[in-house]
């Protein structure tokens, strides 16, 4: 395929990424399919899709024509078939399992035309752990994007060893045409190039507050205070999402035998067990859509939580 041919784009996993990879692409003139197995999570989904897009008007990121053309440019479907269903390019966006992965995109070979380009938007996982499996190996590689699409518009573009150079050169020139900085990475590595800065980040954070040495609001009060930045790890998790964040630690945890990464992802359990999952279900380590972080005076309170929570 040459990149004019890149019509139409299958999104497997309608959570926050998958969200808004779909929009990203089409506002960019692309045909999307927004598919998940869950029809509560699909239909939250193109809510969340819909008020992505309003934001991105009211701050005059887009005009209401691209939005309204978008919006009109996404369906979704609960069937497989129907979501294969002539897409050029697929982007999957499941929980951090390579199994699971394998297992969802090698569906999705026996449904898909043999032209399409299979991609991967793992956050900590290599393509090889699971080319095999998706069928097509040398169409397929890492595409991973980060958040918010829109203005955080990095695309790690990751091959592995069987990916073919015209499949990369493909998502190259896909990355730029959807308005993304494309990175080409020369060979595997585990987190990309920014995310293996922020994992690293991530996991002394949480390793902190996991540990007891200091509240989670102090933790990002540091970072905060020293980088005159508005926003810290565990108000940039809360937009990751927990669910995502005890996933890749809970994966790694059980892969490493680490016994540091298995506290952190029992300290991240509780707060998915209470459905609290960051800013997209409105509670994670803070409440939204006011978090405490965002508040006039937070870096010099020294609000505890539970004064944040009272």
């Amino acid at each position: 395929m040459q990149i004019d041919d890149v019509r139409r784009v299958l999104i497997i996993g309608s959570g926050t990424m998958g969200q808004q990879i779909g929009l990203q692409c089409a506002t960019h003139g692309c045909q999307v399919v927004l598919y998940d197995i869950d029809p509560v999570a699909l239909e939250a989904g193109l809510a969340r899709i819909r008020a992505y897009a309003d934001e991105q008007v009211r701050t005059g990121f887009i005009d209401t024509g691209t939005r309204d053309r978008a919006l009109a440019a996404i369906a979704t479907t609960t069937d497989p078939a129907t979501a294969a269903a002539d897409v050029d390019l697929v982007s999957e966006s499941v929980p951090e399992d390579p199994a699971l992965k394998g297992r969802v995109l090698g569906q999705f070979d026996a449904l898909c035309p043999p032209r399409t380009i299979f991609t991967t938007n793992t956050s900590s996982l290599l393509p090889s752990m699971f080319a095999s499996a998706t069928g097509r190996p040398d169409r397929f590689a890492a595409l991973h994007f980060h958040l918010p699409v829109w203005s955080g518009n990095v695309v790690d573009v990751m091959p592995h060893a069987g990916t073919s150079q015209e499949t990369t050169e493909l998502l190259l020139a896909f990355a730029r045409r959807i308005g993304q900085i494309p990175i080409h990475l020369r060979k595997e590595s585990y987190g990309y190039v920014f995310n293996a800065m922020y994992n690293a980040i991530n996991t002394a954070a949480v390793t902190l507050v996991a540990n007891g040495v200091a509240s989670l609001e102090d933790v990002d009060r540091a970072w905060m205070g020293i980088f005159k930045m508005p926003i810290g790890p565990f108000g940039m998790l809360d937009d990751v999402g927990l669910d995502t964040v005890w996933h890749i630690t809970d994966y790694w945890a059980r892969q490493l035998g680490d016994a540091q990464l298995r506290t952190n992802a029992d300290f991240l359990k509780p707060y998915l067990d209470r459905g609290c999952l960051g800013t997209k279900t409105g509670e994670g380590f803070y409440h939204h859509p006011d978090p405490a972080y965002a508040r006039l005076g937070f870096v010099e309170s020294g609000v505890s939580m539970t004064e944040r929570t009272a």
